[in-house]
């Protein structure tokens, strides 16, 4: 298993259902971020999330697939498998019965698996309205989620997600004090060293997603600077 994990402070998300050329994914895999998650809400399958791990897998950064449903599971080629599960919503099949699903494959190496806690906080988003996350809780609520995954669920990854906008970051204060042990990741709406330097005061680690394909390479390398 690729133990770095804990210590990466920047990693750039990239989507199977959107298209790069292999000039940008060379600038992005030699931006100097930490790895490349692979994951998506809508339209991912196993044949995308493989045709992008082999479109950037020579580069040589650490690979890791975060699926979002067994449908999407991919374990080859790849370093680890990120899987989620929404702390905010009341809809069980998010928090674990999509987990039995994938669990049932007798090809499952869980050595890869790296549970994540997400606290999604983007009514508009995706995944917001995929798993009907409540967006709505206040920042104490949140925290309130975190301390639950960290301290109760032991989840390694407590995961901020604001997907596609920039999110309050008192609020990811709020999360940060409430954790002792799991690695805060933070994600949505960075696109600019700022916004990254912002939340970098209060996330362990920071995903750029969003911003490579609407704004461009050149973007996200400031955001690697400014966390670097």
């Amino acid at each position: 298993m690729h133990t770095k994990w804990k210590t990466w402070a920047h990693v750039t998300k990239l989507d199977p259902d959107k298209h790069l050329t292999e000039d940008e994914i060379a600038e992005i895999a030699t931006s100097g971020t930490d790895a490349l998650i692979l994951s998506g809400t809508l339209n991912i399958t196993q044949e995308n999330m493989s045709e992008l791990r082999d479109q950037v897998k020579e580069y040589g950064l650490p690979l890791v697939v975060e699926p979002a449903g067994p449908e999407s599971v991919v374990f080859e080629g790849i370093d680890l498998l990120y899987v989620a599960s929404v702390m905010n919503t009341q809809d069980a099949r998010w928090i674990v019965g999509k987990h039995r699903e994938w669990a049932m494959n007798p090809s499952i190496v869980w050595d890869k698996v790296i549970p994540e806690a997400y606290i999604v906080l983007n009514p508009n988003s995706a995944v917001g309205r995929v798993t009907g996350a409540d967006c709505s809780i206040s920042g104490q609520e949140a925290a309130a989620y975190a301390s639950v995954a960290d301290h109760y669920f032991k989840f390694p990854i407590v995961y901020v997600e604001y997907s596609g906008m920039y999110g309050n970051p008192e609020i990811v204060r709020e999360v940060s004090k409430a954790i002792d042990n799991a690695v805060l990741y933070y994600g949505g709406g960075i696109d600019s060293g700022e916004k990254a330097a912002e939340m970098t005061k209060y996330a362990d680690t920071i995903v750029v997603g969003n911003a490579v394909y609407d704004k461009g390479v050149k973007t996200l390398l400031e955001t690697v600077q400014a966390v670097s």
